[in-house]
This record gives structure tokens, C-alpha cells and sequence, in this order.
């Protein structure tokens, strides 16, 4: 049965009731009066603002203010709102030593419920690959658990428990930080099997899952191509008849490149927000790009500027996927050429040279305005060339 995510508020909810731990996190959304909220939290406490909506990589992409006072939320919120998110998540902040933060997820395979557990968690998890241990959660295997993650077996057999009674299917906290034999869920994602929510009696529901709402034929294709790609691909629409597109490598470009076209005053222009990330390959960069275009070739705004971008890559072949985005370009290139369409371009990482030249070599032989840039030129100035 299809598996639903969860919104980590309600996540926490559920779990923290069934254990039982204490839990206090502030669900936000369109309704919420952020006056009479600042008003109610204490002041001499500092809090954790972040987006709930099912996103991953919410630390590494910007999605999480930490330690900031009640006075600063509305300010916090308002920045992530930037972002076209609306549903958000304020927790107390808890003090803590990064070596602190554990690493625990549960998920509900043929063999049984497999946990998967590290005492490296925290943001670098992927970095570890080689400290994530596996078990089967069950009795006999408490103690190897207990020592990675400082969870008692008692509560590791009320979690197994209300994993199973609660028809969860994957759960994850990262990090987990246990002080005084108390656990925190710092950061937790959870889904659920759809299908069970007939046998949970009300615990779980409609108004728990995260609304995954998609408003145009270009972000349900991309979501097509994510769902069929160990690779991290997605797109979301902001403005249909925006000027700026943004074809972009990586969660942390797309926030570099989109504050930076907020700063630069043009915000309202900007027509998409997403990434394609995790060493996609050329086919996929390809129906990935076509996506993007598509969405550039139906706005109605007379200027049309196509920014590729990214960071410096660690793994990702730039050379395969600019060979990709190269040829969804040619197959457009007139469209494109009509609609004078401007594209700059800027990226760094293995086979930069080679691909970073066939772009140029593009961009001269159709006579399109634009440019093309290696890391030397910092990523927000390329936001800066494109507008000028």
C-alpha cells in the first residue's frame, strides 16, 4: 500500500503520546497569530524554527533557523516563507555536543522491522556511510542497540511497539541526542502505510499527512523521474508566468541562487525552485531540463533568462549531465532563440573543463546571450550578470 509521509509535528505527537515523553512543538501555518504565539513563550528560552512539509536535507538547504529568541520567529518565518513553504515547525532549542548526536531509523522490510543506527549522526550522516549498523529490532538485539544509541531496551521495545501497533512503514531521527537517559528527536521523519489509518483509531489522519499538492504537468513529471531515480530530482513552480528560471545542482545552490534573486530585488520573477543532485545521468539531466523549459516556453513574460548553476561538485559528473542539458537545449533552440531567451551558467566539479566548454561552445554556435563560468566566479554573481 503507498506509503504517506507524515508532518514531523505530528510525527513527534504521535510518537512522544505513545512512549510517553514529553513534547512541545508549535505547529505554524496560514491561521496561526504569531503575536499572541511570541507573546506566550517564554523569554528566557531560545527556539528552532524550521519548514514542515516532508522536505529533506532541511539543515544543509537552509530550511532550519536554530538558537534565535521568541522576538526573532516572526522575522525566521517570514525568510523561510520566501521559499513558498507554508507550514512550519518551532521547537525549544536544545544545547547539545555534536558528538552527542546519534543516528536511528526504523523501516518495515520482509524480514522484519530493520533498524539502521550510527553514533555519527547529525547533518554528515551520508559522509558515514560506514558507521550505520543494521538490525532486526528485536529483544536480542537491545544491547548492541542500546550502546550505539543510548536508547534503554525498554524504550526500544515501546518504539517497536508503536511502530507496529501505528502502521508506520519508515521512521527516522537524526539526530537523536539522549541526555540523562531521556531521549530528544531533534529531527524526525516518519511515513505511514495509507492503508492502515482504518486501524489506528483516529491516531493518525488526513490532517497529518503531509499535502503533497502538484500544480502543474512539469512538477508531476519530475516527481515521476524522482520516484524512478536513486538520484535527488524536484521541482516546484512558483510563478507560471515568471521571467527567471533556475536549472540548478543541488539543494544548496538553489538557495544561494534564490536569495540572491530575492536580494537583488526580483523575487516576484522567479519562476521555479529545485534541484537535480545525487550524480544524476545524462538521460535523466535530459527529461529533467525538458521540464524547465517547458515551464520557460509557457510563461507569458516577455524576458526569459535560463540560469544553470551548482556548486562545486564532489561526485557528480558536470561533463555527462551538461551533455544532457546540452541536448535539450538543441531540441528547443529555436523556440529559445525566438523568446531571445539569455542563459548563464556556472559550475564547478569533475569534468568542469570539458563541460563547461561544450556549453560554451553552445551558446556561440546558436548566437544566445549569456555566459558561461567556473567556480572562480562565486555563485551569486551570476545571479547579479543575468539580471543586470
Amino acid at each position: 500500500m503507498p506509503r504517506v509521509k507524515l508532518y514531523e509535528h505530528s510525527a513527534k505527537t504521535i510518537i512522544s503520546k505513545a512512549l510517553p515523553l514529553p513534547y512541545r512543538g508549535i505547529r505554524i501555518d496560514e491561521n496561526t497569530d504569531l503575536k499572541k504565539l511570541v507573546a506566550s513563550l517564554p523569554k528566557n528560552k531560545t527556539y528552532v524554527v524550521k519548514v514542515d512539509q516532508g522536505v529533506k536535507k532541511r539543515m544543509k538547504n537552509g530550511l532550519v533557523v536554530l538558537n534565535i529568541s521568541p522576538a526573532e520567529i516572526p522575522a525566521a518565518l517570514k525568510k523561510l516563507k520566501l521559499k513558498k513553504f507554508d507550514n512550519f515547525l518551532v521547537e525549544e532549542f536544545l544545547p547539545h555536543k555534536p558528538n552527542e548526536e546519534k543516528y536511528f531509523s526504523l523501516e518495515r522490510q520482509r524480514d522484519g522491522i530493520v533498524a539502521s543506527v550510527s553514533d555519527k549522526g547529525g547533518i554528515d550522516i551520508e559522509d558515514n556511510p560506514d558507521s550505520i549498523k543494521t538490525f532486526i529490532l528485536e529483544p536480542k538485539n537491545y544491547s548492541a542497540l542500546e550502546k550505539l544509541t543510548g536508547l534503554s531496551p525498554d524504550m526500544l521495545q515501546k518504539i517497536r511497539q508503536t511502530f507496529d501497533e501505528l502502521c508506520f512503514s519508515f521512521l527516522e531521527i537524526n539526530p537523536l541526542v539522549v541526555k540523562n537517559e531521556t531521549p530528544y528527536f531533534l529531527d524526525l521523519a516518519a511515513t505511514v502505510d495509507s492503508a492502515g489509518e482504518f486501524f489506528v483509531s483516529g491516531t493518525w489522519g488526513e490532517k497529518d499527512i503531509v499535502a503533497m499538492a502538484l500544480k502543474t504537468t512539469e512538477e508531476k513529471t519530475v516527481k515521476i523521474l524522482k520516484d524512478n531515480s536513486p538520484a535527488a530530482l524536484s521541482l516546484a513552480v512558483i510563478n507560471p508566468n515568471g521571467s527567471i528560471f533556475l536549472l540548478l545542482s543541488g539543494g544548496g545552490a538553489s538557495l544561494v541562487v534564490a536569495d540572491e534573486v530575492a536580494n537583488l530585488g526580483a523575487a516576484n520573477e522567479l519562476a521555479n525552485y529545485g534541484e537535480y543532485s545525487g550524480n544524476p545521468s545524462e538521460e535523466e539531466t535530459y527529461l529533467y531540463t525538458l521540464e524547465i523549459i517547458s515551464l520557460l516556453k509557457k510563461s507569458r513574460a516577455k524576458r526569459k533568462i535560463l540560469i544553470i548553476g551548482g556548486g562545486v561538485a564532489n561526485f557528480t559528473d558536470v561533463r555527462a549531465t551538461f551533455r544532457g542539458i546540452i541536448r535539450a537545449l538543441e531540441k528547443n533552440k529555436i523556440t529559445l532563440q525566438k523568446m531571445s531567451t539569455k542563459i548563464f551558467v556556472r559550475r564547478g566539479g569533475p569534468g568542469q573543463t570539458e563541460g563547461l566548454a561544450s556549453m560554451q561552445k553552445f551558446l556561440n554556435d546558436n548566437n544566445f546571450d549569456g555566459g558561461v563560468y567556473g567556480p572562480e566566479l562565486p555563485l551569486q554573481k551570476i545571479v547579479e550578470l543575468a539580471l543586470c
